[in-house]
């Protein structure tokens, strides 16, 4: 298998996990608040990656990199999943999953700042029509706290930004993919510390059914996903090569969510997903030197 194969698998495989994300987090709520859900997906996701790492030998960081852990903990997991869990309490998993598409373009931009990764005029028109798209998802039906979900969802959505490129800097560090995804889950498990106890009051009294819930987001969505993402971003000699595949999730989250929770996309979230997906699938194609 060629790397350039190996890696689609990766990353197909990888939104496929984060797609079960949206739909189960909202079924997780009905009995977890957003605080409590967030720790717990961490934990039993840095216990089933330690575990990984002990069969794969991983390494202990350096101790100078530890800051470097805690800040990709920090916007991948800990306060990524506070904002998500935010957000998508109050709009649906096809809205959500839409917004958080954008990563690859936000991480575009930045790669082009620090890695030196060009964007082309296409690239920077597509740009602005995936904004007129959020604006539209945002505006359709001008109720306010559905536009506090969209922001929540668009600050996730600029914090994985800021993991991806982390992710890459510590790839580059020489850490394995295992270490880098390990580490920084147990920065976000101290990070969301402070929700512990709700996490572990709550827990005691949810069913079983939201229990189960909750430890597919841990184990698939959060260690199985991450630790894939982290395993192609190691092969791929540009940044958004990998990160575009994020455009793949809302179709994935939709149907999931159609199936799961009977969403139905309303019109503006079609007319703005619609444009937003375009957008990004031109930028990924054309929008690059």
């Amino acid at each position: 298998m060629n790397n350039k194969v190996k890696i689609n698998l990766l990353c197909f495989t990888t939104v496929l996990g984060w797609a079960i994300a949206f739909p189960f987090s909202k079924v997780a709520m009905q009995q977890f608040s957003p605080f409590a859900l967030g720790f717990l997906r961490v934990t039993i996701a840095s216990l089933t990656l330690i575990l990984i790492g002990i069969f794969t030998g991983s390494r202990l960081p350096k101790k100078k990199d530890l800051p470097i852990f805690f800040l990709a903990g920090a916007c991948g997991f800990g306060l990524y999943l506070f904002a998500f869990n935010k957000g998508i309490k109050s709009i649906s998993s096809a809205s959500s999953s839409i917004i958080i598409a954008l990563t690859p373009v936000m991480t575009a931009v930045a790669a082009n700042k620090i890695y030196k990764e060009r964007i082309n005029i296409v690239g920077w028109i597509t740009l602005i029509t995936a904004f007129i798209g959020v604006m539209i998802m945002m505006l359709w039906d001008g109720v306010l706290s559905f536009n506090f979900g969209m922001l929540w969802t668009l600050g996730a959505a600029t914090l994985f930004c800021g993991y991806n490129l982390l992710n890459r800097k510590l790839s580059m560090m020489g850490y394995k993919s295992i270490e880098i995804v390990t580490y920084s889950m147990i920065s976000a498990v101290i990070i969301l510390s402070p929700f512990a106890m709700d996490g572990f009051n709550q827990i005691q009294i949810a069913d079983a059914y939201h229990i189960g819930v909750v430890v597919v987001l841990g184990v698939i969505s959060s260690a199985g996903s991450y630790f894939l993402w982290s395993v192609a971003m190691s092969l791929t000699t540009n940044t958004s090569e990998v990160a575009n595949f994020s455009f793949l999730t809302p179709f994935f989250a939709t149907l999931l969510a159609s199936f799961v929770l009977k969403e139905i996309p309303n019109m503006g979230t079609i007319i703005g997903g619609i444009i937003i997906i375009v957008s990004i699938i031109i930028f990924s194609k054309k929008g690059k030197i």
